[in-house]
């Protein structure tokens, strides 16, 4: 029996915060993947090595985390004034699943520094030193993204000695603003919290809550975001990941509670659909700040944080926190009554810095209460991204 040999694609893998993925210019795609379809999810999930029982993707480019297991398609833009679009993929690593519904921020972080090294940004428009700024429409979402990429030489500059937590070495320091970050509203004008309120309560089994009623803050602003109390979980706040993830029972539960919230926001229609929408929404516990220790040994003090946060991605604890969890966050924490709020000590902020697993992150974003809503124009936090290898991807046909 003859084989036919591997198809070759141009693609750059690239580090965008603490995430990694693979990126892609859309008309570099074989034809068939330049659209959505069947055939562009089985390629990307061959190109990160999925769906693999043994979850390890030994045969992709995927790293057999959430963070590692993603891909990037860049194209012109669609929409005026922008540079260009960019269209995020999350693929499940031992499921036939790959989900499109929504962003990945610390990716963004990438996407500037790649328009700009592979041609979508005239070369009149790049200066010779200083920064440059990349308008960016997230197609997954329909938002904008801006990012202000630091060029050295006209050339994008990758290294320098911004220290992100979650990421051993120091980089280049990418400021992003994510626009406007909001769920657009719908007819009620509910789009930031899709029930209304700034806190709901969720019918759960009892013997998760005594009375099996679970307060919970349900926000669309960077990703749609499950926000619910540590305590109210059995947890402190300042877990690990071997702490949830090596606890079946937990993981379980905080699927089953990502379902649960997911029907109260109107993200699907019954529990049984969130099995093929895993990326969204995220679910995270929030706690008041205390002394604890990071994955990389490094103290954090109570002192340096507002709050404490752990996010939930793609059924496992997340090493550090996902950029757009990290837009939800600053967003809840600078409105009053939200747990993420009140956790943070109910006062008014405009920025917020909490503790996750790998140290902390501040993140700034502008709510105000207009004309009876919410509304939060922007979002702003610091990433670094670096191009690690590019080429070719070779993919089984």
């Amino acid at each position: 029996m003859t084989y036919k040999p591997q198809l070759k694609i141009p693609a750059t893998y690239m580090r965008g915060g603490t995430s990694k993925g693979v990126f892609f210019r859309l008309l570099d795609l074989p034809t068939a993947a330049q659209s959505a379809g069947v055939f562009r999810d089985k390629l990307m999930q061959r190109v990160i090595g999925s769906p693999d029982p043994y979850a390890k993707q030994t045969d992709g480019m995927g790293g057999a985390t959430s963070s590692t297991s993603k891909i990037v398609i860049i194209s012109p833009s669609s929409q005026p004034d922008h540079d260009v679009d960019y269209l995020f993929g999350q693929i499940a690593i031992d499921k036939d699943v790959v989900d499109w519904s929504g962003n990945c921020g610390n990716l963004s972080a990438a996407v500037g520094p790649f328009a700009i090294s592979n041609g979508f940004i005239a070369k009149d428009k790049i200066p010779q030193n200083g920064t440059l700024t990349v308008k960016i429409w997230q197609a997954n979402i329909q938002k904008t993204i801006i990012a202000h990429v630091p060029i050295v030489d006209g050339k994008v500059q990758e290294l320098g000695d911004f220290e992100l937590d979650g990421v051993t070495f120091p980089a280049a320091e990418i400021q992003l603003e994510f626009v406007d970050p909001a769920d657009d509203a719908d007819d009620d004008g509910k789009g930031l919290f899709p029930t209304g309120n700034v806190v709901d309560e969720l019918d759960v089994p009892e013997e998760w809550v005594a009375g099996g009623k679970l307060q919970a803050t349900l926000i669309n602003a960077g990703i749609p975001t499950i926000f619910v109390d540590a305590k109210s979980m059995g947890y402190s706040g300042i877990e690990l990941q071997d702490d949830i993830n090596s606890d079946p029972k937990a993981l379980i539960r905080f699927e089953s509670l990502r379902a649960i919230g997911a029907v109260k926001m109107g993200l699907i229609k019954d529990l049984t659909e969130a099995a093929n929408r895993q990326h969204t929404p995220k679910i995270a516990i929030v706690a008041p700040p205390q002394d604890y220790i990071a994955s990389s040994g490094k103290p954090i003090k109570a002192t340096q944080l507002d709050l404490l946060v752990r996010a939930m991605s793609m059924g496992k604890l997340h090493h550090a926190m996902m950029g757009t969890a990290a837009v939800a966050i600053g967003t809840a924490a600078s409105i009053p009554g939200t747990l993420v709020n009140i956790a943070a000590g109910g006062s008014e902020r405009s920025t917020v810095c909490f503790g996750h697993p790998s140290g902390s992150l501040t993140v700034g974003a502008e709510a105000k209460f207009i004309e009876g809503q919410w509304q939060v124009t922007k979002a702003i936090m610091s990433r670094s991204a670096r191009v690690l290898m590019e080429g070719w991807v070779r993919v089984p046909e």
